[in-house]
């Protein structure tokens, strides 16, 4: 269940950032995206076992834009396969603007993040079938993704598109010019078809649903579906995160660190693998076309959990991470720690040591793990407790005995031996771990010999 400081925080960040649109403004060269206001300002989260949080505006259908980009290249990914559709488009970030006329060395579109890729990808999309069956086909993906929550259609941001579309066209032409499409495509008709899906409707609690189908594997966390198989979505957010976000996706990535696709309708949809999926949405941009909120609640939500990929679940202590559930802790780790101990499991407690777990933690009777190691004279436990760990061996149970008295009174005279010269050598310094240095210390040693 979604943990209450979890939710407050988050609700936090998104108020704080209700009055950051402030010098931007909402984008007017597809007039009918510049009707929405600017105080409009959303945020949808589905995790990927179905929990839900919105705050602001998350009833209010918007066009996905750009957002569709990485849904209709998984769509293509999941029905030909990634050789097929590499064919025809690149993977690497172009460097220029995600509307400009160029193509790579081999005369692809440089990815399908970007305008030309997006209109190669519509392409490919059930080629030998009329549009409205193309149409409906995708749609009915998208509401499988969605678990069949809203997702609309403007037909006015459609027409707006096709009116002022003037890049688009020479976009189209140079692809066919470059014979960048398949074997006898439509220029024309791909226009349209990309036009259609840059249309589509959402809100943000629908996209925060598609998000988290991304977020796991494939598989809506309302209805249970496969929707996607696991090579389209690995491969759609392994392209979100090295060109979802225009030209700042290599400042995303570095900062935010996740895979991510915004649109010029103010939409950044946002996935943490294998824990949830965001939709944020407010209307204003940034120079670069992406929502200003949106990037600001991003940075800012990496900066407090540590989502980002290359935070250490383990040790960054900076960070709170929602995924580490605390009724653990009080329960179920000493039964682990405890069992691992009896059974003489060194893996099992060199894994419990790595992931922070306090290795002094008592049972019901005040046991420790090295109690429980002497008594059944698990000498090779008993060794790992106290030079690696570096636990204290003068912690006594309920009955007054410390481990050596264990050992002594299970005969393992080994035992006996290791542990009173581990007591000889132990200092009040050593029987501080829970002290940060020595935390510290006691990991780094760990990991050494990992």
């Amino acid at each position: 269940m979604l943990s209450l400081w979890f939710v407050l925080l988050l609700s936090h960040i998104c108020h704080t950032h209700t009055h950051t649109h402030v010098c931007f403004q909402v984008a007017d060269y597809i007039p009918q995206l510049a009707k929405f206001s600017p105080d409009l300002w959303g945020v949808s989260l589905c995790t990927i076992d179905g929990q839900r949080h919105s705050v602001g505006d998350t009833k209010v259908p918007f066009c996905l834009q750009s957002c569709v980009k990485p849904l209709e290249y998984a769509i293509a990914v999941h029905e030909l396969g990634s050789e097929a559709v590499h064919h025809f488009v690149g993977k690497e970030p172009s460097g220029f603007r995600f509307n400009k006329l160029s193509l790579n060395e081999e005369d692809k579109p440089h990815n399908p993040m970007v305008n030309a890729g997006a209109i190669v990808i519509s392409s490919l999309i059930k080629p030998h079938s009329n549009k409205a069956e193309r149409f409906d086909h995708v749609m009915e993906f998208l509401k499988s993704m969605a678990g069949t929550e809203y997702v609309g259609f403007s037909n006015a941001t459609f027409q707006s598109e096709r009116e002022t579309g003037d890049r688009n066209y020479a976009i189209g032409y140079y692809l066919k010019e470059k014979k960048c499409f398949p074997d006898n495509a439509d220029m024309i008709a791909a226009l349209d078809f990309y036009f259609q899906l840059c249309s589509i409707e959402v809100t943000c609690e629908s996209g925060s649903v598609m998000a988290a189908t991304l977020a796991n594997g494939g598989i809506c966390p309302i209805t249970g579906e496969r929707v996607l198989s696991a090579e389209a979505v690995r491969n759609t957010l392994s392209l979100m995160h090295s060109c979802g976000m225009y030209d700042f996706s290599g400042q995303f990535a570095f900062h935010v660190g996740l895979p991510a696709k915004s649109g010029v309708s103010g939409a950044v949809v946002l996935v943490v693998p294998n824990v949830m999926g965001m939709m944020c949405w407010s209307p204003p941009l940034d120079r670069l076309g992406n929502s200003v909120r949106g990037i600001h609640f991003c940075q800012e939500l990496v900066s407090h959990f540590n989502f980002h990929n290359y935070d250490n679940l383990r040790h960054f202590t900076k960070k709170h991470d929602p995924r580490r559930r605390s009724d653990d802790d009080p329960n179920k780790s000493v039964v682990k720690l405890m069992f691992a101990a009896y059974s003489g499991d060194i893996s099992a407690l060199r894994r419990f040591a790595l992931s922070a777990m306090n290795m002094e933690q008592r049972d019901y009777d005040s046991r420790t793990a090295l109690h429980i190691a002497a008594a059944e004279g698990h000498l090779e436990t008993v060794i790992f407790l106290t030079e690696i760990c570096k636990v204290n061996p003068y912690m006594k149970d309920r009955w007054g005995n410390t481990p050596v008295d264990d050992a002594v009174q299970f005969g393992h005279d080994v035992v006996v031996s290791v542990l009173q010269e581990y007591q000889r050598t132990f200092t009040e310094k050593d029987s501080s771990s829970s002290d940060m240095e020595e935390q510290k210390s006691t990991l780094d040693t760990l990991k050494s010999i990992v």
